[in-house]
């Protein structure tokens, strides 16, 4: 028996607009449609057409201090998503949910109710929030610190895998004749105390198709990166060379096998934003068009944000000034950070080069050029140990996506590198990853593990 040949996982990640800074000022998009949820229904029929594995919404608890110039407000994941999963059939569904700002059992239920809606496709992309300024809108007077948030992220992920798992897959017996509805025997407590939380269980809802939604992680610091080798089974990050690429991948790789884990498990899914053009000319020509449309304040307070450094716009076409960065403090542990700080070492930007860098995708690799020159860049890193797939960016929609789907993904078919038919339904068959038993059940002869799905 052949072992089938690798293959690319990529996911659709959905910022309303693009991943431009600028997208929502750009002739080819339609800012009226940004609450539509039929403009969110048919990007994801549009991914799904394209075999993706996934779509992916970021959320964040508190509004962003530059809304004032880019379509950055945050859309409310499970519901909007519930919504792809009436339109859609097959397509994953990943929502960010934050370990600091959401209590476990509420999480458990929002997640298990949108596995069962879609029968089998929801994945949580696991944050700690980075944003201070969502403190308060819960009540708290400061932001938790980078350790605490991770401390508290390590023992949530525990209570919520304890909580999907309190039904075991027999419990649900639905048994018209004798009456019995559910083997109360096979539904669990957890009786969890811990440092932070203290929960009873068990959940009311049964597991679900996929036994636990998919795990994704996006933190690349070494708490995230401890944080992913222990839990993670998707890792979304942004890397802008290969040799960085490398490296964390080769990284994330070791440490998982080193906690006993399989390392094909944990799949690295970096994000590029492609700018495709007929030539790389007119690529490039596109990527210089919406980075005209930038708006200087916008940009001067996303540095300030990123790197705590306050400029003016009468120093654009300065040297930035890489002496006055503080990398010391909370600011300097995160992966985005240091990201950002290895362009400024590497290119010795000016003020403005730095500000169009970042418009594109804040950190993420920007890429311009035909669709056989992006078509080669995805497949030089996935086959040279920098990724397994990525989770693909457009810096405008809908046409930035179009333009990926019609003209690069079937290079990426031709070439054997991209499925073109799906051969399961949920998000686990899409990514290769086994559907876990519940910890509770104690496999026998009489009660086998579900079975796992090869990759």
């Amino acid at each position: 028996m052949t072992t089938p040949a690798r293959q690319l996982h990529l996911n659709l990640f959905i910022y309303p607009g693009g991943h431009h800074e600028a997208a929502w000022r750009y002739r080819g998009s339609d800012p009226a449609r940004l609450l539509d949820i039929g403009y969110y229904q048919d990007l994801a029929r549009r991914a799904e057409a394209a075999t993706f594995d996934g779509v992916f919404l970021a959320d964040g608890p508190s509004l962003p201090d530059n809304v004032r110039y880019a379509s950055r407000f945050r859309l409310e994941p499970f519901t909007w998503l519930s919504a792809l999963a009436a339109a859609t059939s097959r397509i994953g569904l990943i929502a960010t949910a934050s370990t600091t700002y959401l209590e476990p059992y509420n999480l458990a239920r929002l997640f298990a109710s949108l596995d069962h809606l879609s029968k089998g496709r929801a994945g949580w992309n696991i944050v700690t929030t980075g944003a201070p300024q969502a403190a308060r809108n819960f009540g708290l007077e400061e932001h938790p610190p980078h350790a605490e948030r991770y401390a508290r992220a390590h023992e949530f992920l525990d209570v919520v895998t304890r909580l999907w798992d309190s039904w075991e897959d027999e419990a649900l017996v639905a048994d018209q004749a004798s009456g019995v509805f559910a083997d109360t025997d096979r539904i669990h407590p957890i009786d969890h105390e811990g440092p932070y939380l203290r929960v009873r269980g068990p959940l009311n809802t049964p597991r679900t198709p996929q036994g636990r939604p998919v795990y994704v992680q996006a933190g690349s610091s070494d708490d995230g990166r401890a944080f992913a080798a222990r839990h993670a089974e998707a890792v979304f990050t942004a890397h802008q060379t290969l040799a960085s690429a490398q490296e964390f991948y080769a990284d994330l790789k070791r440490r998982a096998a080193a906690l006993g884990r399989d390392p094909d498990g944990l799949l690295i899914l970096p994000g590029i934003s492609p700018f495709i053009g007929s030539t790389e000319a007119e690529a490039r020509a596109l990527h210089d068009e919406f980075n005209e449309l930038t708006q200087p304040a916008y940009s001067l307070d996303l540095l300030e944000r990123m790197l705590g450094l306050r400029l003016t716009a009468d120093r654009l076409d300065e040297r930035l000034p890489r002496e006055l960065i503080d990398t010391g403090g909370e600011r300097g542990a995160g992966s985005r950070f240091q990201v950002i700080l290895d362009i400024i070492d590497r290119e010795r930007p000016t003020v403005r080069q730095l500000l169009h860098r970042l418009a594109g995708a804040r950190g993420h690799q920007v890429v311009w050029g035909t669709p056989e020159q992006i078509a080669d860049r995805v497949q030089e890193w996935f086959e040279n140990g920098a990724a397994d797939g990525f989770n693909i960016m457009p810096p405008w929609l809908t046409g930035g996506f179009d333009v990926f789907a019609d003209e690069v993904v079937p290079i990426l078919r031709r070439r054997g590198l991209f499925r073109t038919a799906y051969t399961g339904t949920t998000l686990r068959e899409h990514y290769g990853l086994p559907r876990p038993r519940s910890s509770f059940s104690t496999p026998s002869p009489q009660r086998p593990e579900p079975a796992a799905t090869a990759r």
